[in-house]
C-alpha cells in the first residue's frame, strides 16, 4: 500500500529522513501551502512568499527526481487549509498504509499530527548535529546549561576547527576579537539577490498584504543551488571582515558583513555541517581569519544546536514562562509607529523592509528595550516569530524567552542582557542621529535606555542583588546620590507612562 510522506516548508532537504526511508516507486510525497500555517502568527509577507516559492521549487525538483508529489497551492479550491486536513484528504483518495513524518520543529505541529486518525510514523530530524538524546546526555546532571560547554562538545564531535584534541589556535572562543565598533563604512555590497516568482508574490499580496512588512522588493534565494551561490558570495567577499564587525550597527546598513543564510539553513536549503566545513576551508586556505571563522561556526553548531536542544528539553510550556512577571503590552513602536529613538526606528524599519535584523539588533536594541520596559515576554516572542524570515519556534523561542528576556529564570543566560544607551553608542552610529542624548542620564533629552536600565535594576533588586555578574551594577547605583536615584526612577516612570498612553516616545 501507498504511504504518504509529509514534507513541511522548513524541511526542503533532499536528504530528509522521511524521504530516505520512503520508497520512490510507491510512496507519495505530500506538500501543502495552507492558510493555517501562514496565519498561526502574522508572518512577514516576505517569509510567507519565501516559503511558498521554496516549496514549489523543491516539489518540482522531487518530481524531476522521479517522486510522485501531491502539491496543494494555497488557492487550490480543494485545499483544506491545514496540514492535518491535507493529509486526511490525500489519504482518503487512496488506500494508505500510513504517514511518514520527519519530526516537525514546533510542538504545535507535533501535537496536531499526533491527533490524526491515520497511523503516523515519526522519524528524527537528523539534519541536526545533536540528537535530542545527545543534548539530554550533555545536560543531565549539570547545574548550569551554558552554551559554551555544549559548543566545545560539538567542536569535538564534528572535528571543526580542531587541532587533534585541542581547539585550533589554542582557544575555543575568539569572541573578544569580534567586538569592534562600527567602521566608517562597509566595503561589501550585501547578499546576492535573485528574481522572485511573480505568481507567488501576487498570491501573497492578495492574501497577506496587510501583514506587517514589505513584500517587495523580494530578493531571497528559493532553491538550494541559489542558496549555495549566496553562501559562496558571502564567503568570497564578506567572511574575512565578519568577525571584526559582527556586533556593529550602522544607520542604513542592514546587512554589514553578515551572511543572511539563517533562513536558508532553517528551511533546509543549506546543510549546517556542510556550511561550516566550507567556512572552515576558507580559514585553512588563508582566505579568512580564525576569529571570523570561529565566530560564525559557533553560531551554527553552538547557538543553533543549543537552542533546539533547550526548546525540546524544556517542553511545551517554555514559551509561556515569565520569571520576571513582566506584563506590559507590546507598544506600537514595534509595529513601526513613530519614535524618537533612532536605534529602535532603524531596527524596526529594517525589519519591515527586509524581514531581517542581525543578532545584536535583535538582542541589544529591540530585545534590550523590551526587557527594560517590562514587556510581557510572550508578546515579545510572538513578535519575533512573526517578523523575521528565519524565525521558527524551535530556534526563535529560546533566543527570546531565555536569552533576550530572561523569562526562563536563567536556564540559558547567567544574567539579563541589559544595557544603558552606552552599549548602543559604542557599537553603532545610531546615537548621532537620535533626538535623545545618549550622554544625558536625566532630563527631557535623556536616552530612555539610560533611565530604564537603572529602573530595571531597582525594581528587580531582590532577584539579582546576589548575582555575581551584576554586583558592580548595583554598587554603582548605590553610590549615586539618593536624590539622583529618585529623579531617575521618577523620570523612567513618567517615560513609561507616555509609552503606555501611546504618545510618541
Amino acid at each position: 500500500m501507498v504511504r504518504l510522506v509529509l514534507v513541511l516548508g522548513d524541511q526542503l532537504s533532499t536528504n530528509l529522513h522521511g524521504l530516505r526511508k520512503a520508497d520512490k516507486t510507491r510512496d507519495v510525497v505530500v506538500m501543502s501551502e495552507v492558510d493555517a500555517e501562514a496565519r498561526y502568527a502574522p508572518h512577514h509577507p516576505k517569509k510567507i512568499a519565501f516559503t511558498f516559492m521554496a516549496m514549489r521549487q523543491f516539489a518540482q525538483s522531487l518530481r524531476n527526481d522521479g517522486w510522485d508529489v501531491r502539491y496543494s497551492k494555497l488557492d487550490d479550491p480543494d485545499n483544506t487549509q491545514s496540514i492535518a486536513g491535507e493529509l486526511i484528504r490525500h489519504a482518503s483518495a487512496q488506500v494508505t498504509a500510513g504517514i511518514i513524518v520527519t519530526e516537525p520543529g514546533e510542538w504545535r505541529l507535533i501535537d496536531a499530527l499526533a491527533d490524526l486518525p491515520i497511523p503516523v510514523h515519526t522519524l528524527s530530524d537528523d539534519r541536526f548535529i545533536a540528537t535530542h538524546s545527545d543534548f539530554d546526555d550533555w545536560a543531565d546532571g549539570r547545574k548550569q546549561l551554558r552554551m559554551e560547554y555544549f559548543y566545545r562538545d560539538m567542536r569535538r564531535k564534528t572535528g571543526l576547527l580542531m587541532d587533534g584534541d585541542k581547539p585550533e589556535g589554542g582557544k575555543w572562543n575568539y569572541d573578544h576579537d569580534n567586538r569592534k565598533p562600527a567602521p566608517n563604512d562597509i566595503k561589501y555590497d550585501g547578499p546576492l539577490r535573485f528574481s522572485p516568482d511573480q505568481e507567488v508574490l501576487d498570491l501573497v499580496a492578495t492574501q497577506y498584504g496587510d501583514n506587517f512588512g514589505d513584500l517587495t522588493p523580494f530578493w531571497f534565494a528559493t532553491t538550494a543551488q541559489d542558496a549555495q551561490k549566496s553562501l559562496d558570495h558571502w564567503i568570497g567577499y564578506a567572511l574575512p571582515k565578519f568577525g571584526d564587525y559582527q556586533d556593529a550597527m550602522l544607520t542604513d546598513q542592514p546587512f554589514m558583513y553578515h551572511a543572511i543564510i539563517g533562513l536558508y539553513l532553517n528551511a533546509g536549503l543549506l546543510d549546517p555541517l556542510a556550511v561550516c566545513q566550507q567556512v572552515e576551508a576558507a580559514y585553512r586556505s588563508g582566505h579568512a581569519p580564525l576569529n571570523a571563522v570561529e565566530g560564525f561556526i559557533r553560531q551554527i553548531i553552538g547557538w543553533r544546536e543549543y537552542m533546539r536542544g533547550i526548546y525540546f528539553r524544556e517542553g511545551r510550556d517554555y514559551i509561556g514562562r515569565n520569571n520576571l512577571q513582566h506584563d506590559r503590552k507590546l507598544p506600537p513602536v514595534f509595529w513601526g509607529a513613530q519614535t524618537k529613538m533612532h536605534c529602535m526606528a532603524q531596527t524596526v524599519a529594517q525589519t519591515a523592509r527586509e524581514a531581517y535584523a542581525h543578532h545584536i539588533q535583535r538582542l541589544m536594541v529591540t530585545g534590550n528595550f523590551a526587557l527594560l520596559a517590562g514587556i510581557d515576554p510572550k508578546h515579545v516572542h510572538e513578535w519575533y516569530l512573526a517578523v523575521y524570515a528565519d524565525a521558527y519556534e524551535w530556534v526563535e523561542a529560546p533566543n527570546v524567552i531565555g536569552m533576550s528576556q530572561f523569562a526562563d529564570g536563567g536556564i540559558i543566560a547567567s544574567k539579563p542582557y541589559i544595557s544603558s544607551g552606552n552599549y548602543i553608542h559604542k557599537m553603532s552610529n545610531y546615537c548621532k542621529s537620535c533626538a535623545y542624548g545618549v550622554q544625558d542620564k536625566t532630563g527631557p533629552d535623556a536616552c530612555p535606555f539610560n533611565l530604564l536600565y537603572w529602573q530595571f535594576l531597582d525594581r528587580h533588586r531582590d532577584k539579582f542583588k546576589g548575582n555575581p555578574r551584576m554586583g558592580n551594577m548595583y554598587r554603582v547605583w548605590d553610590r549615586m546620590d539618593e536624590a539622583k536615584r529618585a529623579l531617575v526612577l521618577a523620570e523612567a516612570h513618567a517615560w513609561l507612562g507616555k509609552l503606555d498612553a501611546g504618545d510618541v516616545v
